[in-house]
Parts: C-alpha cells; structure tokens; sequence
C-alpha cells in the first residue's frame, strides 16, 4: 500500500486524466490514447521516488500483465481495447497493495459506475444536459473508462484518509 504522502503526490496527475477519461467515455464510449499515455507516464515519472525501486520495477510488470489480460479479454468482447490500455496504465499505481481490498474496490466501483449511470441516464434534466453523449443510447456496452476512474481515485483517496 502507497504511504498517504506517495498517494497524495499521485492523486495531483492522477484526479483530472480520471476525469478526463470518465467523461470522454461516457460522451464518446472512447478513452483517449492521450489520457490513457499521460496516465501511464505518471508511473515512470513519479512512481520511482514515492516506491522502493523494486516495487517501482514490479509496476512495469503489473502494467505488462494488465495489459496483456487486458487484451485477452478484449478478444473475447468481454472489454473494450481502451479500456484495456486505460486499466493497464493504471495498474503500475496499485503495486503492493491487498489483492482482497483492491478487488473489493473494483466491486464496489462497477456496480456503482453502473447504478449511477442508469440514475443519471433516467434523469431528464440530465439527458437535456448532455443530449450527445453516446453512453446514455449504448444498451450492449457500458462506459467502462468510468469505473476504472473511480477505481483508481478512490483507491489513492483511500491511501491518504487516516489509517483508523
């Protein structure tokens, strides 16, 4: 687990690429190769001074396996390829942590992407809002971009509130 300093210091560049990526998933049903390569540099350029540097080097690996699990389920039609690339950009940044904790946290951020997206698609107010976004007329997928932001904020949030 990241100390509340390391994950304060990667909230900074992490917080606007997550909602920049969100939000162009729910408009456009894509992430962007630009949020998902600034994302991914934020590991080599940060992540060495806030880690030991063999956790730092395990990072690339986790970003590698993500990736490639990533695709496999891509092939499948399981998940979208921007998804893949966004939660393998992401990966390097959970190095270390609780395996049970982080897939509690992916649970819970899928499940409340999805209760929130269909709340917030039902809202006329809303969908007067943002009458272009792709995301609300999509009924096979779902913008997945959504959740991993969610994953990855709440996980570094989650890092910094006090250790009770």
């Amino acid at each position: 687990m990241l100390s509340a300093n390391a994950a304060l210091i990667l909230l900074i560049p992490v917080l606007p690429i997550a909602v920049w990526a969100a939000w162009s998933d729910l408009k456009r049903m894509k992430i962007p190769n630009k949020a998902v390569l600034a994302l991914a540099a934020v590991w080599p350029l940060i992540g060495w001074w806030l880690v030991p540097f063999d956790a730092w080097l395990w990072g690339f690996a986790l970003m590698a396996i993500v990736l490639v699990a990533g695709y496999l389920l891509f092939l499948t039609g399981t998940f979208g390829a921007g998804d893949a690339k966004y939660a393998a950009a992401m990966a390097p940044i959970f190095v270390g942590a609780d395996y049970a904790t982080v897939m509690l946290l992916v649970a819970a951020c899928l499940i409340g992407a999805l209760i929130t997206h269909r709340i917030m698609r039902a809202i006329p107010a809303v969908r007067r809002l943002t009458p272009e976004w792709e995301s609300w007329t999509q009924r096979r997928y779902f913008p997945l971009g959504f959740a991993l932001s969610g994953i990855v904020v709440f996980y570094l949030l989650a890092a910094i509130w006090p250790q009770v």
